[in-house]
C-alpha cells in the first residue's frame, strides 16, 4: 500500500506541472498572442492543480525516507502515461481532433517522437503551436528528472527515479555526488543549449517566434515544427546547418557537455568513444547515401545534395525527424538506411532515441569476442568501453535490449499490418515510433491520420516503450512486478 501511495503522492508532481504548462498558455494566449485559446488551456489547468493538491495529501499516509524500484517503474510508467492523457486535453479542445488522436499527439510530443495527426500547421494559433513545440522540450530531459529536482525539497530521494528514466546501460556517470544536484545540472546545460539555438536560428533568418518554437523542438530531438513544411519551409541551408548543429548538440551525453564545459577541455569531445564513433557514423551514413542518389540518378553531386542528405541523416540518427525536402521519394535503399539510422539512435544521457552509440559498441564488439572464441577456443578475451572492462550482466542487459527491440518491432508492424496499413507503411511508422523518430515513409508519408483507432494507440504504447527503453515498461506488465 506504501509503494502506491508514494506514486500517487509523487505524481502530484508532474501533474502539478501540467497544470503550471497549461495556465502558463492560458496566459500567453491572453496577454502576448491574443488568438483567443484562453480557455481551452484555463480550464483543464485548473483541474489538473486541483488534482495535483489532492494527491498531495496522500503525503501523510506514507514512508518518505525511500524509494524502492518497484515504486521507481511505476512511477515512470504513470508519469508519462498521464503527462500524454493530460497533455491532451488542450490539443482535443483547440483542433476538435478525436481522444485517440489527441493523446497520440501528445505523447508524441512529450515522448519527443514528432509523429503527428495534424495537417494546416500554418493556419493554427500560435498559442497552441507554441503550447505543442514546449511539450517536447519539456519531455526532452524527462518529466521524471525535473520531479528528481525538486524531491530534496519533499525530503524524498530519487536516485531510483534517475536511474529508471535516464537512458544508456550504464547508469553510474553522476555528475555530482547529490542527485539533486545532478538534475539540476542537466536542466542547465539543457537550457543553455537551448537558448543558444534560439539565438542562432534568430539571427539565422528566424522570426522571434519561431526561433523559439524551433530551438524547443531542436535541443530536445522533437522535431515538432510550426509550419506543414518543416525546415523546408524556411528554404535556407544556413538554418539547416545552425540545426545540424543543435541536433547533435541534443544527441550528445549532457554529462559529456557539462563535463566539457567545465574543463574547457573540448577535445574530450573526440575522447569520448561512444561520441567519437557517433560522429563517424553520422559521416558514413551521409556518405552511403549521398551515394545512393547520385548513383541511382535522383540528383547530381552538389554541395546542396550533400547539404540535404547531411541534415536528414542527422535528423533521423537524433531521431529529431525535421524534413527539409521531399526525402519521402528518395530511392527506396536511402530511405531504408535512414530507418537504420533511426534505430541506431544518439548517445546515452541525451534526448535522442533509437538504440544508443553505447549498445551499438558493444554489440559490434561482442560479435567480434564470439567470433574470437571460435578461432581461438581457449582464449580468454574480455570487451572494453572507454578503457574499462565491461561486466557480463551489462553485456546480457545490452544483446536482451536489441532483441527486444527487433521482436517489438516486428510484433507492432504485424499488429498494423493487421489493421490494414501496407508492409512498408507499417514497418516505417513503428520504427518512427519506437524510436521517438517521428516520420515514416509509404501511405504515411504526410502524417499519421490513415492509421486506424486501433493502430494509434498501439503507436502510443509503441512511443512510451520507446522512450522508456523497453524494460522499465515490460516489467510492470509482468506478473512478478505485482507479487509481494
Amino acid at each position: 500500500m506504501n509503494n502506491r501511495a508514494l506514486t500517487l503522492f509523487l505524481l502530484a508532481l508532474p501533474l502539478g506541472l501540467m497544470g503550471s504548462v497549461q495556465l502558463v498558455f492560458a496566459g500567453v494566449s491572453h496577454f502576448i498572442f491574443d488568438d483567443h485559446e484562453e480557455v481551452e488551456f484555463l480550464l483543464p489547468a485548473l483541474g489538473l492543480v486541483a488534482c495535483s493538491l489532492v494527491l498531495l495529501l496522500f503525503k501523510r499516509r506514507i514512508n518518505m525516507q525511500s524509494i524502492g524500484y518497484r515504486t521507481a517503474l511505476l512511477y515512470a510508467v504513470v508519469t508519462w502515461v498521464a503527462m500524454g492523457v493530460t497533455g491532451a486535453i488542450p490539443i482535443i479542445n483547440a483542433t476538435g481532433v478525436s481522444f485517440t488522436d489527441g493523446v497520440f499527439e501528445s505523447v508524441s510530443a512529450l515522448t519527443t517522437t514528432g509523429a503527428t495527426v495534424l495537417s494546416g500547421l500554418d493556419a493554427m494559433p500560435k498559442t497552441f503551436l507554441m503550447y505543442r513545440q514546449f511539450l517536447q522540450w519539456l519531455g526532452g530531459l524527462g518529466v521524471v528528472i525535473f520531479v528528481v529536482a525538486v524531491l530534496p525539497m519533499l525530503n524524498v530521494g530519487g536516485m531510483r527515479l534517475l536511474k529508471a528514466e535516464t537512458p544508456g546501460p550504464i547508469k553510474d556517470d553522476k555528475l555530482t555526488p547529490r542527485i539533486a544536484s545532478t538534475a539540476h545540472y542537466l536542466w542547465l546545460v539543457y537550457l543553455a543549449i537551448t537558448l543558444l539555438c534560439a539565438l542562432a536560428y534568430w539571427a539565422g533568418g528566424m522570426s522571434l517566434y519561431d526561433a523559439i518554437a524551433h530551438s524547443f523542438t531542436t535541443v530536445s530531438t522533437g522535431g515538432f515544427s510550426t509550419h506543414d513544411a518543416s525546415m523546408g519551409y524556411f528554404q535556407s541551408h544556413t538554418l539547416l546547418m545552425i540545426s545540424n548543429v543543435f541536433m547533435l548538440a541534443g544527441a550528445i551525453n549532457f554529462a559529456l557537455h557539462f563535463r566539457v564545459w567545465e574543463s574547457r577541455d573540448f577535445i574530450a569531445y573526440w575522447q569520448d568513444e561512444e561520441n567519437r564513433v557517433f560522429i563517424l557514423t553520422v559521416l558514413a551514413m551521409t556518405a552511403a547515401i549521398t551515394w545512393v542518389l547520385v548513383s541511382s540518378h535522383y540528383s547530381e553531386l552538389t554541395l546542396e545534395t550533400l547539404s540535404d542528405t547531411l541534415f536528414h541523416v542527422i535528423s533521423f540518427i537524433t531521431s529529431t525527424g525535421y524534413g527539409a525536402s521531399s526525402f519521402t521519394e528518395w530511392p527506396v535503399l536511402a530511405t531504408f538506411l535512414l530507418v537504420i539510422a533511426g534505430y541506431m539512435g544518439g548517445c546515452a544521457g541525451s534526448t535522442a532515441g533509437g538504440n544508443k552509440f553505447v549498445r551499438n559498441i558493444l554489440a559490434v564488439k561482442y560479435v567480434a569476442r564470439e567470433m574470437k572464441r571460435l578461432v581461438h577456443n581457449w582464449g580468454m578475451f574480455s570487451i572494453h568501453y572507454q578503457g574499462r572492462a565491461i561486466e557480463n550482466s551489462v553485456l546480457n542487459a545490452t544483446m536482451s535490449f536489441l532483441f527486444l527491440t527487433a521482436i517489438s518491432s516486428l510484433v507492432f508492424s504485424l499488429v498494423l499490418v493487421a489493421t490494414g496499413l501496407d508492409f512498408w507503411s507499417s514497418i516505417t511508422a513503428v520504427a518512427a515510433c519506437v524510436n521517438v523518430l517521428g516520420p515514416a515513409f509509404g501511405e504515411l508519408g504526410s502524417n499519421f491520420q490513415p492509421v486506424s483507432d486501433v493502430g494509434t494507440w498501439v503507436l502510443s504504447f509503441a512511443m512510451i516503450l520507446g522512450r522508456l527503453e523497453y524494460f522499465t515498461v515490460l516489467a510492470i506488465l509482468s506478473p512478478m512486478f505485482w507479487r509481494r
